[in-house]
């Protein structure tokens, strides 16, 4: 197998403070010895998240096995994944925004056709439906636990308790048509062809507040990993929350 240097575009800081994460899990578990130390182990974890390198092209890359390969990531998902907050400790930074974007986006995985509820109609191929929250700069702030990709956005969101969240929390949320009759604080455009001409006024003035939020499913779907995931459903919700974690260690 050829072998040859590959760059990421994430900044050293990031790089940091994924190796200080690990080299305190292993200070905690009593790691004596290992193949790779913290900082090729968090740069090879960094490589599969960002880039989506398989486990083959990184074992050669880093010189070790395919099984080393897979629990180094694995570790080092779970480790971020524990830091990820709650919905309700993420609230206690959201209220302080004027407002939030409500949007949920699929992330496709490798499944076969018989998988029916991982198959979203509306896009049309398998995936995992995810709810995120952004600011009003279209900074991602929340993203939800994975959920089957038949789910619906507005379904998602009352089983993740984000419509009663922002309610509590008195907070106004922009959000598209799936979130119809959503209620409370969460604002949708009108529905149909024939509107008033306020109610298309009303329409374009919304669509470019919530366009925004757009930014934050670029900024997850740069994680290369995310646009096609090939690894256990049960395994997604974690990889989102250390996604999401790295990008705010990165910011």
């Amino acid at each position: 197998m050829l072998v040859y240097p590959s760059s990421i575009d994430l900044s050293s800081r990031t790089l940091r403070f994924l190796t200080g994460q690990l080299a305190v899990r292993q200070v905690e578990i009593g790691t004596r010895w290992r193949r790779l130390p913290a900082a090729r182990q968090a740069l090879l974890a960094l490589a599969h998240l960002r880039c989506g390198h398989t486990y083959a092209q990184l074992a050669a890359g880093f010189g070790v096995g395919i099984a080393t390969v897979f629990r180094y990531i694995r570790e080092a998902v779970q480790v971020l994944a524990g830091l990820a907050p709650s919905l309700a400790e993420a609230m206690t930074t959201i209220q302080e925004k004027a407002f939030v974007i409500l949007d949920g986006t699929l992330l496709p995985i490798d499944r076969i056709a018989s998988d029916t509820p991982y198959y979203s109609g509306k896009h049309k191929r398998h995936g995992m439906n995810v709810q995120v929250l952004t600011d009003p700069f279209g900074r991602l702030l929340w993203a939800s636990p994975a959920l089957p990709g038949s789910t619906h956005d507005f379904t998602a969101a009352r089983h993740h308790g984000i419509i009663d969240a922002l309610t509590d929390a008195g907070l106004k949320c922009w959000a598209d048509k799936a979130y119809q009759g959503a209620g409370g604080p969460v604002r949708v455009p009108f529905r149909g062809r024939r509107l008033k001409r306020w109610k298309r006024r009303h329409n374009t003035s919304h669509a470019k507040i919530r366009c925004v939020g757009e930014q934050a499913m670029a900024t997850l779907k740069g994680w290369r990993l995310l646009r096609k995931l090939r690894c256990s459903t049960n395994l997604i919700t974690d990889i989102v929350k250390a996604v999401l974690i790295l990008h705010h260690a990165s910011r």
